[in-house]
Parts: structure tokens; sequence; C-alpha cells
């Protein structure tokens, strides 16, 4: 794929370059919580405004239902992409209409606007090719050249990320490039011994990746929700804890495939159990307490690795030379259930080798817990992109991309 550097030095002066970006940023009550998608997408857009082109960003923020929703506005993600430039950033309170229309023709060479979510319209999410087509035409009508960038977005087969780039001169921005590189180094050329440390809530959301990862990892740490089908597949009480029943039978074949490929697959010894979960916003300490990850009592649930699996943990990845780390290893919201994350967090920094946050709630962790973003390897913007490439899929819009 072409890269945004090819484009720069064919000069883009005076021209109208749309952005794909992810600005999918965490909002609480119209304040942003973690702007890192944001400061992602920076090197491209200021690259590009440096070269005096006029910049058209555009991204999806949320779920609305294909209509206008005030609470997924981007218009606070406008704001502190115009502060992080130094710079006023134009804002389009829709995403194709009149006002589109209008800002983008008023944009001066080097000034960057940005439209409303485009997810407010309901072409961007159709299944229907035509009504996808139109909304992509009507997007192309607002340029004159597609970069690529919002990586968190490329496993989505939607207007602004499949159907647009083949309506206009395309190339990939720094962080597509970026990322795609960090990934072919978890796939084409990988250094071992190769670790992975997964977690989050549904085990079902990695069984895919597990089973690629079967054939090509070392090492599979399992934390998190999702490590309670585990258990129950070794036959373990799991009581009230996070559970997918349907998929026990799946985990176990796993397990047995593990066992026989020789990847050591590596599962909590011990577990903090609380009766009820806790309360996020309010984070007041709870009543918990630490068991064998064999003795969960019927009547309470896990939220956390115990400090026995964290020091298990540590040890697993202390002589990694690669590691790919996606979901975090408990209810990390909280302060009594964040030290699982926090010691694989802290266990990435020390390791010696590449090491890869897998975006998502991995990468929102890190912030939240206070760490480096600088210790790390690199960390992704896209969790389910980046499983979906680790799976062996075909991402549409890296597929786009492609000349």
């Amino acid at each position: 794929m072409k890269t945004i550097d090819e484009l720069l030095a064919d000069g883009v002066r005076g021209k109208r370059v749309f952005v794909r970006a992810d600005l999918n940023v965490p909002l609480a009550d119209g304040t942003i919580t973690d702007d890192g998608r944001i400061r992602a997408v920076l090197p491209t857009v200021k690259a590009l405004a440096d070269a005096g082109a006029k910049v058209v960003v555009a991204s999806h923020l949320g779920r609305p239902k294909g209509a206008p929703d005030p609470a997924f506005s981007l218009a606070p993600a406008a704001s502190r992409l115009g502060e992080l430039l130094g710079s006023d950033v134009a804002f389009a309170t829709d995403t194709v209409g009149p006002s589109a229309q209008e800002t983008v023709a008023g944009l001066t060479d080097g000034q960057v606007a940005v439209l409303e979510n485009l997810r407010f319209n309901p072409g961007e999410t159709a299944k229907d090719d035509t009504e996808r087509g139109v909304f992509a035409d009507r997007l192309a009508a607002l340029a004159d050249v597609y970069v690529g960038d919002g990586f968190g977005a490329v496993h989505r087969g939607h207007a602004s990320v499949y159907d647009l780039p083949a309506r206009l001169p395309h190339y990939a921005g720094y962080l597509i490039a970026t990322e795609v590189g960090v990934l072919k180094k978890l796939t084409d050329d990988v250094k071992r011994p190769y670790v992975v440390a997964l977690g989050g809530a549904k085990v079902s959301d990695k069984l895919a990746v597990i089973d690629q990862l079967l054939g090509k990892a070392d090492r599979i740490l399992v934390g998190g929700g999702m490590a309670y089908t585990f258990l129950k597949a070794k036959g373990y009480e799991v009581g009230i804890s996070l559970l997918q029943e349907d998929q026990v039978p799946v985990v176990q074949e796993y397990m047995r495939r593990a066992e026989e490929q020789g990847v050591e697959l590596v599962l909590p010894v011990d577990v903090v159990v609380s009766r009820e979960f806790p309360d996020l916003k309010a984070k007041a300490p709870t009543e918990h307490t630490v068991v064998d990850a064999d003795k969960i009592p019927a009547d309470q649930e896990g939220l956390d690795i115990g400090p026995r699996t964290r020091e298990l943990y540590a040890q697993k990845l202390a002589d990694a030379e690669t590691v790919f780390w996606n979901g975090p290893m408990g209810v990390f919201e909280h302060p009594d259930y964040a030290e699982g994350t926090r010691a694989v967090a802290q266990a990435l920094v020390g390791a010696g080798g590449f090491t890869v946050v897998g975006g998502g709630d991995s990468a929102a962790a890190v912030r939240t817990l206070g760490f480096d973003e600088n210790a790390f390897g690199h960390i992704s913007t896209g969790g389910g992109a980046s499983l979906e490439y680790l799976e062996g899929k075909t991402l549409p819009g890296l597929a786009a991309l492609e000349d």
C-alpha cells in the first residue's frame, strides 16, 4: 500500500485530504477520559496540515443508531484535536449535508476540519452495498485524496473505511503503517519465547485468536472473566463468576491441543473473590478475599487474579522476547481488583523483549493505572482489529488501501 510519505512527496498544498481517523474516545458526561486515539492520529493530521493540505478528519464514536444523538457527538474530540494541534479546528455539525459542505469549502490551506459522527448517517454501517455506496459518493465529493489512519476501524467494512478509498487516490497514514508493521512482528518475524497474555470478559471473543496462537505462541497466559470458563473446563467450581457454559467443550479441546502441541497454557492458581460486583463509580472499598482457583465459594465471583498468580505470570513473562497482551486480568476500574492487571503491565515494562499492548481495555488500563506509554514497545489503538489480524482474517480497511 502507498503511504502518506509518498503523498507528501507529490505535494498536497491546496488539496482536500480526507483522513479517516479513529476518534472513538471514551466520554463521561461529555468529557474525554482518555485521548490516546486522538493523539495517535496527530502525526498524520499535523504532517498534512503543515504541508498545506485542507484536512478533513472523519470518524465514528460509539454506536448511535444511524441518526444524530448528542451523546455521541464528535464535538469534544474536535475540540481536543485543536488543543493538541495548537490551532483552531473547524467542526461540521453533519456528515455530508450543508454544514459539512460549507465547512470544507471554507477551509484554507493548512486548516483542519472535523465532520460530525459518521454513524449519524445510516449509510456508514449499512449492509446494503448500494446504500453504503451512495454515502461513500457523498463523502468523496468532499475530498481529492483519501488517507486511511483509523486502525481501530479497519476490521469494519463500513462506507468510510472500505467503499470510500475505492473512489479516491488512497494512502495509509502513519498510524496504520506503524500498526501493520507491529502486527507483522507478531506473525511473520517472531522472536522467541513468544508469550501471549489474554484477558477480558468473554472467552468467545478470544477463541479464534487462541486457535491461531496454539500453533505460534510458546505460552498463553489466561486471566480476566474468560479465565473462569477455563477453570470450569478443568472441573473447578467457579461460583457466580462470569462463565460461558456453552464454550466449556471448546475450551477443553483447546486445552488438549495446547498440551499436544507443546504450548504452555497457564491459568490462575488463585483469585480474588467477592459476593457482589463492585460499584465502579464510587470505587468504595469492598469485602473480598483470596482463594485458590479450585476453591471459589459457590456464592462468590472471581474479580481478579490473586497474588500467587501475579507472581507466576510475571515469571512467565520475564524471559519473553515477544509479548502480546490483550484484555485486563480483572476489574481494573476498581482499585480492589486492579492489581492483576497492574502486575501484567509492570511485567511488560520490565521485560527486555518487544512488548505490544493490544488496544481496547488493555490500553485504557495502562493509562488509568499511570504507566508511561513509552515503557512499552507499542500500544495499539485497535483491540478488535489487532485480534482479527492475528486470527488471519482479511481486514476490509487494509484491503481497501492496497493497490
